[in-house]
């Protein structure tokens, strides 16, 4: 598959365009670009860069964004897509098995899957019956629908796959996911932009930290008590761990995801 530098290097000479001159449009530094086209960069550019690359080069929307996204995603998880792509093939050939290996299909390409819906189609059709394939990479969430964490949507992205991943060696949950830390109702000890690595396979405690969802589809990250009211009914508490937030009780129906807080991730001061 045409790395995102190539395909950039490309469009600029068939348009004409020197680096200069592209620098110009999009407001990108020359040296920047030029790393990027070499593949110099550890890191696709932002999504906001990739627009005005898409905008400057006449590229489809989303087409530089897509491969971006995709280049993100963690080996593993490409391979689990790779697998049902290729498995979604067999199928349609009609093949007793549907393990055939790769070279017997031919290439597949996740970019023109995804924009296709193939891909799509393929993850919910199979979703029930491929073998779980291995991982200890939890997904960041950043805009999430019902149905999280195990059929979460993410962005424009297939269910279940994510715009970001972090690894995480001793995870051993595959339902496992993360989220990054807003506003400072858990300061000292979670700062804002902190990622935190939530569990649902750990059954929190009385005063864990928990990622908390609401009937209603609204989440919170606060300290969890299991407590019962004065009529003797269930009742969670709530409780920040910055003192000038008040705790706030809600009744246990009224939550339908308590997911523990198991690991954090967050950046070392600078001096």
């Amino acid at each position: 598959m045409e790395t995102l530098g190539v395909k950039l290097r490309r469009k600029r000479l068939r348009l004409g365009l020197t680096l200069d001159e592209l620098a110009g449009r999009t407001q990108i530094s020359k040296p920047y670009l030029s790393l990027i086209e070499t593949g110099r960069v550890m890191n696709p550019p932002s999504d906001e860069k990739l627009r005005r690359l898409e905008q400057a080069l006449a590229f489809k929307a989303g087409e530089l964004l897509t491969q971006a996204h995709l280049q993100r995603t963690p080996r593993d998880v490409r391979a689990m897509l790779n697998r049902l792509m290729i498995e979604g093939k067999a199928a349609k050939r009609g093949e007793e098995s549907a393990s055939a290996p790769a070279a017997e299909v031919g290439a597949v390409n996740l970019d023109d899957a995804y924009l296709s819906g193939v891909l799509q189609e393929l993850v919910e059709r199979t979703a029930g019956n491929v073998e779980h394939v291995s991982t200890n990479a939890a997904p960041v969430i950043n805009r999430v629908s019902a149905g999280y964490p195990k059929d979460f949507t993410d962005l424009n992205y297939p269910k279940g796959v994510a715009d970001e991943y972090v690894a995480c060696p001793d995870l051993n949950d595959a339902e496992a996911f993360a989220a990054r830390v807003h506003g400072d109702s858990m300061t000292p000890k979670y700062r804002e932009g902190d990622i935190v690595i939530f569990s649902p396979g750990r059954t929190p405690k009385s005063g864990d930290d928990c990622f908390i969802r609401f009937a209603g589809g609204n989440t919170t990250f606060k300290r969890a008590f299991f407590e019962n009211d004065e009529k003797g009914e269930e009742v969670i508490r709530l409780q920040p761990r910055n003192e000038k937030y008040r705790a706030q009780t809600v009744k246990a129906e009224e939550v339908t995801g308590l997911y523990k807080a198991v690991f954090k991730y967050q950046k070392v001061d600078e001096e």
